[in-house]
């Protein structure tokens, strides 16, 4: 039996429960998940490349360690599909909110099929408990003193009140 390689490609700025709800959900469908930080250079992120790396090695290595599968925190700054074949990746993951991202999604799915015909997109809807959250808002929370506590795990909350209120 050949093994599975998904991706599962954002930005990660920074790693929330909402990442993690897919995450889990991806390393159900595979034996090797591949998480891709896209590293954009026209954006500033809160985070660099490296503590994004760090932090989600932190909180998704040891859901993967339970589950029996390999992963692997990897950086991009080019196409998806690309960095898919790079990691000999057959199934990209995405995951799904609510309909904006399925409208959205399913036009990048639609253009990478195009691209890379051999990869398949998969969509993961969010849990309902986590369904809310964005990175974004939790940057935005954090840097005006709120607390994340509920929308990331605990290394990334310490993280960024380290980062924010210093």
């Amino acid at each position: 039996m050949s093994k599975k390689t998904a991706i599962y490609s954002g930005s990660f700025d920074p790693v929330t429960n909402g990442h993690l709800d897919v995450i889990e959900g991806a390393l159900r469908i595979c034996d090797r998940l591949v998480v891709a930080i896209g590293i954009h250079p026209g954006k500033t992120p809160l985070f660099t490349p490296d503590e994004r790396k760090d932090l989600i090695e932190a909180v998704a290595l040891p859901l993967a360690r339970k589950a029996g599968v390999t992963l692997d925190v990897v950086t991009f700054d080019g196409l998806i599909v690309d960095t898919a074949r790079d990691e000999n990746a057959t199934i990209i993951v995405r995951g799904l909110r609510d309909a904006t991202d399925f409208d959205y999604e399913m036009q990048m799915a639609g253009m990478n099929g195009a691209m890379a015909p051999s990869i398949d997109t998969i969509f993961l809807p969010a849990s309902s408990e986590v369904r809310h959250i964005t990175a974004t808002l939790v940057r935005q929370i954090a840097v005006m003193g709120g607390n994340v506590d509920a929308f990331v795990p605990g290394p990334v909350a310490k993280a960024l009140v380290a980062k924010t209120r210093r």
